[in-house]
């Protein structure tokens, strides 16, 4: 589903690294090494330098022998596959190996998770006092063998010096949502293998949800049996072939005790995470008496919130209990998520049943209700010697949680204020806040940006994210255990997406939960991100360049030429471009200043680090009559000027999915001095998208029809200004896939540059149309 190829190109590049001149920010102080995340200490030792090449010797020695075997053995294995050197295991006893490591409880060092790296004239040696330690130090010691510009299989030279390191933060996270979409046990090893070299030790993992219960419950078959299975609606029918094969998919609890031991391998503790009581319709779709209705809904196939929330008695609460004791078993974490958000109850506000249990039990609201419940539920784990974790919804709603409670806090707007009502009460914190950390939200304002929510996460948004809130004392920060990113599906139906989604944005998360903040400049991270990228690239990820992609600004210059602007995201790296089409290369034209060019020519632009690796795949742009009276739907505004989603198409028989700039529930669009002079003609290209939006329902704009059948009317100035155009859409609402509608443009008063409102007339909820390009002509 990817649109720009990147792969072979990238690849090539990291073999031949070529010069480069003109990067846009200054480097800072540079050592010879390139890591990431930035260890606690560097320290160079300014000359010298350890040749290790095919064949180099790998020993190991001190306490856990086996366990330390095993991680220097997959260590020697990564360095095969990415590199293409062949180390050799050697007995401890082994003269002079080239590289040691070594597990001793007495190295001076700081935390179990800690490491020294020293690099003299006796070689490489990886100490550290436990095997977690070795393994965090055998990923440090890969970065500094795959260096910038290493060549496959060519000798490394590692310069002299010590790196000690230990993580700022003990719970580095990342969540995956398996409930909306689910990924294949290879996929989650795979996900797992990455994270760990990113220095990440804990994922968890969602579970259940509205539109799926995704784990295998031996006392309740029907959670899996009927809860694992929805209606192929909206594109899951591409997924599943046919809008008659339901969408399923469950984890047995065999697969999930080998996720688990397969994390624990890499040190990445498994934390799952069974949502209550909402996210709870295809639960309550396996058993009824689960919810307050008593009718059975189905699985649920809109995003959003649903209403369908667990009964809050004593006979769920049984459920419950038998629930997590399963996962308690499969799932040897101390913590254990119960979730506790976006519970909407609407269907216990309507329940007398559930009325008169809350005023039994002499509570004033339906949050406090849910307080009593999730109360029930966290003292049942705390019993069992675990640690419930969940989010920060109560508190938000003024209602407190056990103080054992760790509370993931998503909500990062007004300076923290969750948070630190978190922290004020005692509650250890994990900092997840949707505006920097959600992963699923998308990265750019670019053209051919993936499907996602907005408002966009950018790598630099997820580096800056604020981990200790301001105003929290010292003692309260102490309880900021660290940090998480989410990886929440809805729109990410392929593992091919969530790859895109995670990175590079997880070397930012990376950074903030590995580095002390003293260690950390942004500048600095942009230097040492290139040799991450290619590490990327030797590792198969299919990761995003939107942060380096080339954007484009277009305008009118004199004699009918047009004057091009280039830019990217972090205004790193030397932009460099043609004007025949041709694809860049480091010796391309280096882009300084906006230039002009005749109509009937193509620019192609790409972004390359000093040491001439290509940051993003080449993006194109064509000039021709066409260039300044045509805009791609998501070049436009939305009308209520919010940040609009990005909404994926369905599968055309050729070429790949299209994706719209879209707000949802308002199919409404701004053009800005659009240029009408002597135009007569307008095309829209479009598509209806499948209403799938839950919740958003309440909040559709109906735009009147003025007859019959849907169209897409252009207003000049405002949306109620003179009709320059109206398109019936007749019978092309019921087409899938994008339609082509066209009309006579009448012209205002007065030609020039004109202010546009273009929108689809009905009701959002029968179908939420997408514009993909709007055109005039002469």
């Amino acid at each position: 589903m990817k649109r720009i190829a990147t792969s072979a190109l990238l690849c090539c590049a990291a073999m031949a690294w070529l010069a480069a001149t003109g990067t846009v920010i200054a480097a800072p102080a540079a050592t010879p090494w390139s890591l990431l995340p930035q260890p606690a200490k560097v320290s160079p030792a300014g000359s010298g330098s350890v040749d290790i090449a095919d064949g180099a010797a790998v020993s190991v020695r001190g306490a856990d022998r086996e366990q330390v075997q095993s991680i220097a053995e997959r260590f020697a294995q990564r360095i095969a596959d990415t590199h293409a050197l062949h180390l050799r295991m050697a007995a401890s006893e082994s003269a002079h190996p080239a590289i040691t490591f070594e597990v001793t409880p007495a190295v001076d060092v700081k935390d179990d998770a800690g490491y020294r790296i020293t690099i003299n004239d006796d070689g490489i040696l990886v100490a550290a006092r436990t095997p977690r330690g070795a393994f965090y130090g055998s990923v440090t010691l890969w970065q500094l063998l795959t260096p910038a510009g290493w060549t496959r299989g060519a000798p490394v030279k590692v310069a002299y010096g010590v790196i000690d390191d230990h993580p700022r933060f003990a719970w580095r996270a990342l969540l995956l949502d398996s409930g909306r979409h689910f990924q294949s046990v290879a996929e989650i090893k795979q996900l797992i293998d990455w994270m760990s070299l990113n220095k990440l030790n804990v994922l968890l993992w969602h579970l259940t949800e509205d539109q799926g219960w995704r784990l295998e419950i031996n006392k309740y078959p029907e959670l899996t049996k009927t809860g694992s299975c929805r209606e192929a609606a909206g594109f899951d029918s591409d997924l599943t072939g046919s809008a008659d094969t339901p969408y399923c998919g469950f984890y047995t609890q065999a697969e999930a005790r080998e996720i688990v031991r397969y994390a624990a391998e890499r040190f990445v503790d498994v934390v799952p995470e069974i949502d209550l009581p909402g996210h709870s319709q295809a639960a309550i779709a396996a058993y009824p008496w689960l919810g307050v209705t008593g009718k059975r809904p189905a699985v649920w196939t809109d995003w959003g919130v649903s209403p369908w929330l667990l009964k809050p008695d004593q006979k769920t609460l049984q459920f419950v209990d038998d629930v997590l004791d399963e996962v308690m078993q499969l799932f040897p974490s101390h913590y254990i998520s119960i979730g506790g958000d976006e519970a909407d109850k609407q269907q216990w506000n309507a329940s007398p049943e559930v009325r008169a249990q809350m005023h039994k039990l002499g509570l004033a609201n339906m949050d406090q209700l849910q307080g009593w419940f999730m109360q029930q539920i966290a003292t049942h784990l705390v019993e069992r010697g675990r640690t419930p974790v969940g989010w920060d919804d109560e508190l938000a709603a003024g209602i407190a949680l056990p103080t054992s409670q760790v509370v993931m806090s998503w909500h990062g707007d007004h300076n923290e204020r969750i948070a630190l009502a978190a922290l004020k009460q005692g509650h250890d914190v994990v900092m997840t806040p949707q505006e920097s950390l959600y992963f699923d939200h998308v990265q750019s304002d670019l053209p051919d940006e993936w499907p996602g929510p907005p408002p966009a996460a950018t790598l630099r948004e997820a580096y800056d994210t604020i981990v200790i809130p301001k105003g929290a004392s010292t003692s309260e920060a102490q309880h900021v255990i660290g940090v998480q990113a989410g990886l929440w599906t809805e729109q990410m139906s392929t593992f091919a997406h969530d790859q895109h989604a995670v990175f590079p944005r997880v070397a930012a998360l990376a950074e903030l939960g590995w580095s002390p903040a003293g260690a950390r400049d942004w500048n600095g991270f942009l230097q040492r991100l290139p040799a991450e990228l290619a590490r990327y690239q030797a590792l198969g990820i299919g990761y995003a360049d939107s942060a380096f992609a080339p954007a484009y600004q277009v305008t009118a210059a004199a004699n009918g030429r047009f004057r091009i602007t280039l830019s990217n995201q972090v205004r790193f790296g030397t932009i460099r471009y043609t004007t025949d089409g041709s694809e860049p290369n480091p010796q391309s034209t280096a882009y300084d200043a906006p230039f002009t060019l005749p109509s009937n020519a193509t620019v192609r632009a790409t972004t390359f680090a000093a040491n001439g690796l290509p940051l993003a795949a080449p993006r194109s742009q064509v000039l021709d009559a066409s260039t300044l009276l045509s805009r791609d739907g998501s070049a436009l505004a939305t009308c209520s000027k919010q940040p609009p989603s990005r909404l994926q198409g369905a599968k055309p028989v050729q070429g790949t999915r299209p994706v719209y700039s879209v707000d949802i529930g308002n199919a409404c669009w701004l053009w800005p001095n659009a240029p009408l002079h002597g135009v007569t003609h307008v095309e829209v290209t479009a598509e209806r998208i499948p209403w799938r939006f839950g919740d958003e329902a309440k909040d559709a704009v109906v735009h009147g029809k003025t007859g019959a059948a849907s169209a897409f009317e252009i207003h000049t100035e405002t949306c109620t200004g003179p009709l320059l155009a109206r398109l019936p859409l007749d019978n092309a609402a019921q087409a899938k896939g994008q339609i082509r509608v066209d009309a006579n443009v009448a012209m205002p008063v007065g030609t020039g540059m004109r202010n546009l409102c273009v929108f689809a007339t009905g009701d959002p909820r029968d179908g939420q149309w997408a514009l993909a390009r709007m055109a005039f002509s002469k």
